[in-house]
């Protein structure tokens, strides 16, 4: 057969430098700035599956903390970052909100690395069931305040009695419009798993 007289430019999905890869998840309650946070970090256009927030919500979506919202996740939000000097590509995966999408939560947490909870200090109850769904799958997490303007502050203490979080779960403070204060949740993140993963190995070695 002759060869096409034409032929498709290369297709480069990721830096030649890339070495690794991971899948990392974002979550928390409703409005929590999931979407705002990929959206800050992706270096690539970031995927946005958002829907019209109509009447149907109204008495089921809790919009007192952002009324001025008016789309909402209705299956997950995606975006890449490299970190590591390029070696690195963290595939970000932002799930939906609601509790009412947690068959979804699960499907999208298997194979995760691990996930990054943001969390609101005016509802921090709302990250609970993110936190159980996260616990009964054994994926490893780091919490991440994002500091609305108008929300309340309180000591590290209280965030972690209020989260029921272990002493060793990384907690941090972000505004995830902010391009920096994002990355470095996402630092704060990574550099917990690979802390896991050297302690796994050394575990495993005696």
């Amino acid at each position: 057969m002759d060869s096409a007289p034409w032929s498709d430019p290369p297709v480069t999905y990721v830096p030649s430098t890339v070495t690794r890869s991971a899948k990392i998840v974002v979550a928390g309650g409703f409005g929590v700035g999931k979407t705002t946070l990929i959206g800050s970090v992706s270096e690539v256009k970031p995927l946005r599956m958002e829907e019209p927030i109509t009447q149907a919500s109204v008495g089921v979506d809790d919009l007192r903390g952002t009324p001025e919202k008016t789309t909402t996740t209705v299956a997950m939000d995606f975006g890449r970052i490299h970190m590591a000097g390029g070696r690195l590509a963290l595939y970000l995966f932002g799930l939906p909100g609601q509790a009412r999408f947690q068959p979804l939560w699960e499907d999208l947490t298997e194979g995760a690395l691990g996930c990054l909870v943001l969390a609101d200090t005016r509802d921090l109850d709302a990250s609970h069931d993110a936190l159980g769904l996260l616990e009964s799958c054994g994926v490893p997490y780091a919490v991440a305040i994002n500091a609305f303007p108008d929300a309340p502050s309180y000591p590290e203490a209280e965030l972690r009695e209020a989260l029921a979080l272990d002493p060793g779960t990384p907690l941090t403070v972000c505004d995830a419009r902010d391009r920096t204060s994002s990355l470095h949740a996402l630092i704060t993140l990574t550099e917990y798993l690979s802390e896991r993963r050297s302690a796994a190995l050394l575990e495993s070695r005696r």
